[in-house]
């Protein structure tokens, strides 16, 4: 006790000393979405129509709340396709308090939405409308170019309080438990940045009930490794490299990782250029079943990466055939992501994007050429308030035979999304007293 009052005290020794600030944030999003081909067959000889169109939508309010050492924020969200009422889904997307200390140390607990790094591993993907955060006890320290951060998570079921009380199923996260550690080191009077990450994930395995090999029990898993960025004059560089080991919760060994590299230059603010690579480890053999047919590799070692809760929308392609969809039999032969882009900003409000994707599988396959497909993107955004944007992108792919059997892809190999949206974000109230 006698340690901890100290602490205390310097919390509070400036509690009043700033203006205390109160804000309220609306976030409106609405997409709108045609999709040509990449629907999936059903479990028979037969196709599904692979053409679809929709509109989403969501719907988020925050309230935030400021002072010295204290900080809160509650978010709840709505998130729906128009004119179905059972996809609508009403939750809280953020809530938390933290806690500050005048040396640079912190504590934050509730529901938060975790950014790390590039957020290939750890980030919100909001893209996807629902967005994703995680309940954790974060603790840290940020100060002469060192940050440091340990994040601690528990989650459970309700039902889950009578035998077995410890099994975890169907809940709003994945996994059951979860520790990270996270540094970061900004190099003085150099632009570099360097982080380390080390995450322990345990999955529930077992049944309820079960016995032997099959009674209740966690399996863990773990990612480590690091990210780089360099800012030299024009240029921006990124590197990442991490391993995958432990074992699923189907009690698979894993031995994964993947490597990324990015280079982009930057002349002046109205254009850019970019290239870069991306490579996530494959299982060695992968089985192609006919649809409707059955069969399922058995692996010893799962080779596939998989890159937990990253924002995957944002590195293998934006029609998402990758990390966000499975592959016909639940094991991945990986992924091969070349990239180049362009970014152009004629005037202020409006900016143009361009990328081309070459994909293709991280591991050889029986029979099968390696190659996946050639995506193009294109995407324009005006903003003609600074809380308004509009934005519109279309996405053309050629899929291959292998893309077809993997991902049991239709659409004669060429596979076509567009999509319009509007983000309203305005903020409805702020106050200092």
């Amino acid at each position: 006790m006698k340690a901890i009052l100290p602490i205390l005290l310097l919390m509070h020794a400036n509690a009043w000393a700033q203006d205390t600030l109160f804000t309220a944030d609306l976030h409106l999003m609405t997409r709108g979405e045609i999709r040509n081909g990449g629907m999936t067959y059903k479990n028979t000889d037969e196709q599904q129509d692979s053409k679809s169109a929709f509109i989403l939508d969501r719907v988020r309010l925050s309230l935030g709340y400021q002072r010295n050492w204290l900080e809160a924020k509650a978010a709840v969200q709505h998130v729906g396709t128009w004119g179905h009422e059972g996809s609508s889904n009403v939750n809280v997307y953020e809530a938390w308090g933290k806690v500050k200390a005048s040396f640079g140390l912190f504590a934050q607990i509730g529901r938060l939405a975790l950014r790390y790094d590039d957020e290939r591993i750890i980030g919100s993907d909001d893209w996807v409308m629902a967005s994703m955060t995680h309940d954790a006890l974060r603790l840290g320290y940020e100060g002469y170019g060192h940050k440091v951060h340990g994040i601690l998570c528990y989650n459970q079921n309700m039902r889950a309080t009578s035998s077995p009380g410890s099994y975890y199923a169907d809940g709003s996260r994945p996994y059951k438990t979860m520790q990270t550690l996270w540094y970061h080191y900004d190099v003085p009077k150099v632009p570099l940045g360097i982080s380390l990450l080390m995450m322990n994930i345990g999955m529930q395995a077992g049944v309820p009930g079960g016995t032997y090999e099959n009674a209740p029990h966690t399996e863990w898993q773990t990612v480590l490794g690091g990210y780089v960025k360099c800012t030299p004059r024009y240029f921006s560089i990124e590197g990442s490299y991490y391993r995958q080991t432990g074992r699923d919760e189907r009690t698979a060994k894993l031995d994964a990782w993947m490597a990324s590299a990015k280079v982009v230059y930057i002349p002046n603010k109205t254009w850019a250029i970019k290239a870069g690579y991306d490579h996530l480890s494959g299982d060695d053999y992968v089985a192609v079943v006919k649809p409707g047919g059955l069969g399922m590799p058995l692996h010893e070692v799962c080779k596939g990466f998989n890159p937990v809760y990253g924002s995957h929308h944002k590195f293998y392609g934006a029609m998402d055939f990758f990390y966000l969809s499975t592959y016909v039999n639940g094991f991945t032969p990986g992924l091969q992501n070349a990239y180049i882009g362009a970014f152009y900003e004629p005037i202020k409000q409006l900016s143009l994007k361009v990328n081309y994707h070459y994909l293709a599988t991280g591991t050889k396959l029986n029979g099968l050429n390696s190659t996946l497909g050639h995506e193009i993107e294109v995407e324009a955004a005006y903003m003609p308030a600074r809380d308004i944007r509009i934005a519109a992108g279309y996405s053309y792919m050629t899929g291959t035979e292998t893309m077809e059997k993997l991902k049991r892809a239709t659409g004669d190999g060429n596979l076509r999304w567009a999509w319009l949206s509007l983000n309203v974000m305005p903020r409805l109230f702020s106050a200092k007293w």
